[in-house]
């Protein structure tokens, strides 16, 4: 006979994650509630495919409320596949914004250290040329 429920515990392997996950995303809304005998969990077990879903949409850096759309949709027979689309490319869109500032981000980071270089004698803290460049105000116009 197949089981159909499921303790936590095993959920969680299942699904590959942990039990503290779960309860967040039962106490979030991702997950329904399940049932409950003798005040343990019990989860049907088409709730590992549910979690795996999440689990992966999170590893690809969804944030919860696209997770919360997607899965919505992937639960509705009557909505487009190009809805799931469209969010998966505003997401697309968004890495690919963040990844212009990380990279202008790195560049200035390392323009600071190398600034810093010719200055850098690995002293005491007080005299870090890093230390204090981070301390120094921006430079501004006030013309």
């Amino acid at each position: 006979m197949a089981r159909t429920e499921l303790k936590i515990g095993e959920l969680a392997r299942a699904a590959g994650t942990s039990p503290s996950t779960i309860r967040y995303y039962e106490q979030i809304g991702l997950l329904p509630p399940p049932g409950r005998v003798g005040g343990q969990r019990r989860y049907r077990y088409d709730a590992v495919g549910r979690l795996t879903f999440i689990r992966h949409c999170r590893e690809f850096g969804f944030p919860i409320d696209q997770v919360r759309t997607l899965a919505s949709l992937r639960q509705d027979t009557d909505r487009s596949c190009s809805e799931a689309r469209e969010v998966a490319e505003m997401h697309l869109a968004s890495i690919r914004e963040k990844l212009v500032e990380l990279h202008a981000l790195e560049r200035d980071i390392a323009g600071f250290l190398d600034a810093a270089d010719g200055t850098c004698e690995g002293g005491p803290g007080a005299d870090c040329a890093v230390l204090r460049g981070l301390a120094e105000p921006a430079c501004e116009d006030h013309g």
